[in-house]
């Protein structure tokens, strides 16, 4: 799978942009972002934007300083 992400980003910088990867480590990077994927799609369902803001004003609270 991680072949054909970096098969997948090498055409898609070369159609829309007309860049090639400069090197082997731009092509490995690119390879890498199936196990990026890959982690976005397990959280997907288990995180909800609504609940971020909630617990994010809650730790400010939680870490505010008084005078």
């Amino acid at each position: 799978m991680a072949q054909e992400m970096k098969e997948l980003v090498v055409a898609t910088a070369g159609r829309w942009s007309g860049v090639q990867p400069p090197n082997e480590a731009a092509l490995e990077l690119a390879a890498d972002l199936q196990s990026i994927v890959a982690a976005f799609e397990a959280v997907r369902g288990g995180l909800r934007f609504e609940d971020e803001p909630a617990g994010f004003e809650a730790a400010l609270q939680a870490c505010k300083e008084t005078p």
